[in-house]
């Protein structure tokens, strides 16, 4: 993890969003590196923000008349997955900000036919009408070249994994550390060996604000660990960082992917099947983003964190009470027990 240093030269940036999940960390480690701040959204979401933060109000389809009235050094556009919302705002700030920083996907591969994908392959431009998660790639992509066309030469475009951490607004890795803290038998999902990708909220803005800071341009993926990782590393890590004993969790792996198809189980974050349209999805190359200066922070700071995020008052009480995890608990046990029961029909026969 990057110490929080201040900058010689303070930046005025303009964050579209700035309440959600990665703007509130882009917003406090910007301040703390001594730049001013402005966040413009709809005044829906709460986040608790550092003092002297500016607020604009408006709507990214119909209302930026707020933005008209001042000028900045940087954007970073979090909250736009609607390529007609980037046109908007980027024509509209084309002349009032130096750079635009866009957070896109790597969503805009999909399907991910390939393994080790680079910046080098073209992102998918045209929407499988079959398969629904080609949509949001597809808008990302339709997005980038909105903010390229609007500010030619002074864009950079993001391309993160799955971001986790304190403040997820998912279901997804929040699973994890809960249900290993819980203990007793937990149902391991895909191969031993099916490797992992995900990259910590705090890791991947920190390194936006010093892009920021250094002028950068260019698109980069933006994923993690800085070293390969399989899932099984990944559970007997999260095991390890919450100090829960081996004689306290069982994992009963269930590699049978039609299986776990046929359960309603396709993804339990960071784990996909690597298979089919996910085959690389866990193999992004993001070799430039480490050498312009991305850092990991260890596994074990992130399941912590979140976990204590989790469990502490900034997640409602309804939202730990009911979470829409993919495994709830009886989900769970009845497809460890037909997993089992197939295994004995298969020894028997």
């Amino acid at each position: 993890m990057t110490p929080i240093q201040k900058t010689n030269v303070p930046l005025r940036i303009l964050i579209l969003g700035g309440t959600g999940f990665i703007g509130a960390h882009e917003v406090r480690y910007a301040v703390q590196r001594g730049h001013t701040v402005t966040v413009f959204n709809r005044g829906l979401g709460q986040a608790d923000l550092p003092p002297g933060v500016q607020y604009l109000r408006g709507d990214r389809s119909n209302d930026l008349d707020s933005l008209k009235a001042a000028s900045w050094d940087a954007v970073i556009d979090n909250s736009a997955t609607d390529p007609a919302w980037v046109r908007l705002s980027a024509e509209l700030l084309r002349d009032r900000a130096k750079l635009y920083m866009y957070v896109s996907s790597t969503g805009v591969y999909f399907p991910y036919v390939t393994t080790n994908i680079s910046e080098a392959v073209k992102p998918i431009l045209i929407e499988n009408p079959s398969n629904g998660w080609s949509s949001f790639g597809v808008r990302k992509a339709l997005s980038e070249i909105e903010v390229e066309k609007a500010f030619l030469g002074r864009t950079i475009i993001v391309r993160p994994h799955y971001i986790v951490g304190p403040g997820d607004t998912t279901y997804r890795f929040p699973y994890w550390p809960q249900r290993v803290e819980r203990g007793g038998e937990i149902l391991a999902p895909g191969r031993r060996t099916d490797a992992v990708q995900f990259m910590d909220v705090r890791d991947l803005t920190e390194w936006m604000i010093r892009m920021v800071e250094l002028e950068a341009t260019g698109t980069y993926n933006v994923a993690g660990p800085r070293t390969p990782l399989s899932m099984t590393d990944f559970l007997t890590g999260v095991r390890a960082s919450l100090g829960v004993s081996e004689n306290d969790v069982r994992f009963t792996w269930i590699d049978d992917y039609d299986f776990l198809e046929e359960n309603g189980v396709d993804e339990v974050v960071p784990w996909v099947p690597l298979c089919g349209d996910a085959l690389g999805s866990a193999s992004i190359n993001f070799d430039k983003a480490l050498r312009s200066g991305l850092t990991h922070r260890p596994l074990a700071e992130t399941v912590r964190d979140t976990l204590a995020w989790w469990n502490s008052s900034a997640v409602p009480p309804g939202r730990r009470a009911k979470p829409d995890f993919a495994l709830t608990p009886e989900k769970e046990e009845g497809m460890l027990a037909a997993w089992k029961a197939r295994t004995v029909a298969d020894t028997e026969r």
